[in-house]
């Protein structure tokens, strides 16, 4: 191997550091919560794997345009759409356990995983690239500008964990316990018909001694354009069944005259007040999202 092609004591230490932090970005971002997705350890593992390789290729990105070595950039292209590989693998994962659920997880949500995913490997390689770009451009000692770009570093994982963090359900929305009752096998939850389907006194029985619902009640009237799209409901109800489990009947209704929605199941967890918690923090769909602000000033311009 030539002399130029070795890389040096400096840019070793340079390229070590970008990667270690950007890997640091992608497991800061990897929670299990309460959706218990991804599954551990398994999942850890391989999201771990393709987050360090984006930080890979973030911390080596700069070095090799100073080195004026473009066959190893124009490279960065081709990892790029492997990061894009990686939201259709996770959809394709997801779609293919939605037989296997208590309930589907719908294409909404779905989709929303997916992104979530692959907009945390840029995530990785953006934080690499910025601390490999700080530790570089600084005039002061080697130790003292890796200390300044660790800093940065976290800065970086701070600000982009907060700006592509989303809003969830409990942001837009009150969520209570709803009251259950049968009559002459239809189910109602407060006054808001849910279904007809406890035809047999078992079903009935059931429901009356094991049953939970929650009623959500939108903050504001414009926020009904996002709860009452059949995605959000459906991404609300999986997770009420995944943190609970589902014994037997789920349901998901809404209001058409005040824009409530209800949750109503038998779960084999009896927990009222971690069925609210959960759909509080059931995230809001990018697909259901609408900028209320915009459409009143698209409004007045016409």
């Amino acid at each position: 191997m030539k002399e130029s092609q070795v890389l040096s004591f400096d840019d070793m230490i340079i390229i070590t550091t970008a990667v270690l932090i950007g890997t640091l970005a992608r497991i800061v971002l990897l929670k299990e919560d309460y959706r218990q997705y991804p599954s551990y350890p398994n999942g850890y593992f391989i999201h771990i794997i393709i987050g360090f390789v984006a930080s890979a290729l973030g911390a080596v990105a700069l070095p090799a345009l100073l080195s004026k070595n473009y066959t190893a950039v124009t490279f960065l292209t081709v990892a790029l759409q492997q990061f894009r590989d990686v939201r259709k693998m996770e959809k394709e994962s997801l779609q293919s356990l939605e037989n296997t659920e208590y309930t589907v997880r719908g294409d909404a949500y779905i989709d929303g995983i997916a992104k979530t995913f692959e907009s945390r490997n840029y995530i990785a390689f953006s934080t690499s690239f910025i601390v490999s770009l700080v530790i570089i451009i600084l005039p002061f000692g080697l130790w003292t500008d890796i200390i300044c770009g660790i800093i940065v570093g976290l800065i970086t994982i701070y600000l982009l964990d907060h700006f592509t963090k989303g809003k969830s359900i409990g942001d837009i929305a009150q969520v209570k316990q709803g009251k259950i009752i049968i009559k002459d096998s239809n189910l109602f939850v407060d006054d808001i018909f849910v279904s007809n389907l406890l035809g047999t006194d078992n079903a009935e029985k059931l429901f009356n001694e094991e049953g939970l619902a929650v009623v959500i009640y939108p903050n504001e009237s414009h926020f009904r354009i996002n709860l009452d799209n059949f995605g959000q409901r459906q991404a609300a109800l999986f997770e009420a069944t995944r943190a609970l489990g589902n014994k037997r009947f789920n349901f998901t209704r809404k209001d058409y005259e005040n824009g409530r929605i209800v949750i109503a199941l038998v779960p084999i967890k009896q927990d009222i007040d971690a069925l609210i918690e959960v759909v509080k923090k059931c995230p809001l769909l990018e697909s259901t999202k609408k900028s209320h602000n915009v459409m009143k000033t698209k409004l007045k311009e016409q």
